[in-house]
């Protein structure tokens, strides 16, 4: 499956779109008015311990290349990854963490 970032789920409320890829548990946070979107169809995929694990090695491997990020970003990014999800987005952030781990990235 796909996961969605969270600029591509607001901007697919805003335009009245279905969203039946899955969303990160951080894109709740990010963005509360998906919780009451009718047209979502996509699971949500909640934070585990694994996943802010993740997230701190990657952002130890982001610090080294001088391109540390949000910590929402690296939460998304690690929860994809410990899922096998690839995530589209808009951000180009998510490049530099493609490059210092697995991370499947669709940038559109």
């Amino acid at each position: 499956m796909v996961v969605i970032d969270t600029n591509i789920a607001i901007e697919r409320v805003k335009n009245k779109e279905e969203i039946r890829e899955n969303i990160a548990e951080v894109t709740l946070v990010e963005y509360p008015p998906i919780t009451d979107y009718e047209k979502f169809y996509g699971r949500v995929l909640i934070i585990e311990r694994v996943d802010v694990l993740l997230a701190i090695e990657l952002q130890k491997r982001l610090r080294r290349s001088g391109k540390t990020k949000p910590f929402a970003d690296i939460l998304i990014a690690s929860i994809c990854i410990n899922r096998n999800e690839e995530l589209i987005t808009k951000d180009k952030d998510f490049l530099d963490i493609d490059r210092v781990s697995n991370l499947k990235v669709k940038l559109v």
